[in-house]
């Protein structure tokens, strides 16, 4: 039986609704001083942008999957009032991996243009898909995800194909193919509260195709996704992929800013998803 998520009071499409997040909270800012900001005109907006070099050099021997391959890593943050503020915590742990690393606000959200109802997953592959054309060079991805953004890893993933090298979904949802192109304040919520519309979602079989390393970051406490969607997640990406599937019995669906309040936990994550030994913490 499909399990509705709570009420988000904050979604336009209506009272409840899978891709949006739960109430506001302030989110936890921190500034890395080698970030770089910069803005990216795209899909008919202006959207906030930001590169983190590689901690260390690219040719360093050592240090897992980022040292020495020209690995980008991409993260993208979830849907309601996330952005990519929150991450920021997480970017430095990538790059202390000798991975570049790229995010942007979407559209409706943080510093970027636009409204969130003049949003959608279509919108998002984009969105994202531009950030990754025009900035992460020839070279192998790292594709990471919250919430929303695991549908958008997943499209990205199927786009890129062998270029992904690497992809780690922390409390992903996924969506029915009829959702993909409509905007937020134009039914999408209707669309996606159907029993089980997810089953036929793109995502699942783009995952299930994927080779390389993948992390899938399950709360011990998720309000929003229901346990269904993780278990087609996980069973997607175990099926070609090296897979690891990291469990946090503490925490909650928004592990953006509960990564950021959890430095140990938010460094093993990183570790596993470019195959280094963990940090201390």
């Amino acid at each position: 039986m499909d399990r509705s998520p709570l009420p988000c009071p904050d979604s336009p499409g209506g009272p409840q609704g899978l891709p949006f997040e739960p109430p506001r909270i302030e989110p936890l800012r921190i500034e890395l001083p080698q970030i770089e900001r910069f803005r990216l005109d795209a899909d008919g907006e202006r959207l906030a942008a930001l590169a983190l070099p590689p901690a260390g050099p690219d040719d360093t021997p050592g240090g897992g999957a980022g040292a020495g391959s020209g690995l980008t890593a991409v993260a993208l943050h979830g849907a309601g009032d996330s952005d990519s503020a929150l991450l920021l915590p997480l970017l430095g742990d990538l790059a202390d991996h000798r991975c570049r690393v790229l995010a942007l606000d979407f559209s409706g959200h943080g510093a970027s243009s636009g409204r969130l109802a003049e949003l959608s997953l279509e919108r998002r592959l984009r969105q994202a898909a531009a950030l990754i054309d025009r900035h992460a060079g020839d070279g192998g991805l790292v594709l990471v995800g919250f919430s929303m953004s695991g549908q958008t890893v997943a499209d990205l993933t199927a786009r890129y194909g062998s270029r992904v090298r690497a992809l780690g979904l922390c409390a992903p949802a996924v969506y029915a193919r009829e959702a993909w192109p409509v905007r937020f304040g134009a039914g999408f919520t209707g669309i996606i509260r159907r029993p089980g519309g997810w089953r036929d979602s793109a995502a699942l079989p783009a995952l299930r195709a994927f080779r390389g390393r993948s992390v899938l970051a399950v709360p011990g406490h998720d309000e929003v996704i229901p346990p269904e969607v993780t278990a087609a997640v996980g069973e997607a990406l175990a099926a070609r992929s090296d897979h690891t599937r990291l469990v946090l019995p503490e925490a909650v669906h928004r592990l953006g800013r509960w990564f950021g309040e959890h430095p140990a936990q938010r460094r093993r994550f990183a570790a596993v998803l470019l195959g280094a030994a963990a940090h201390p913490a």
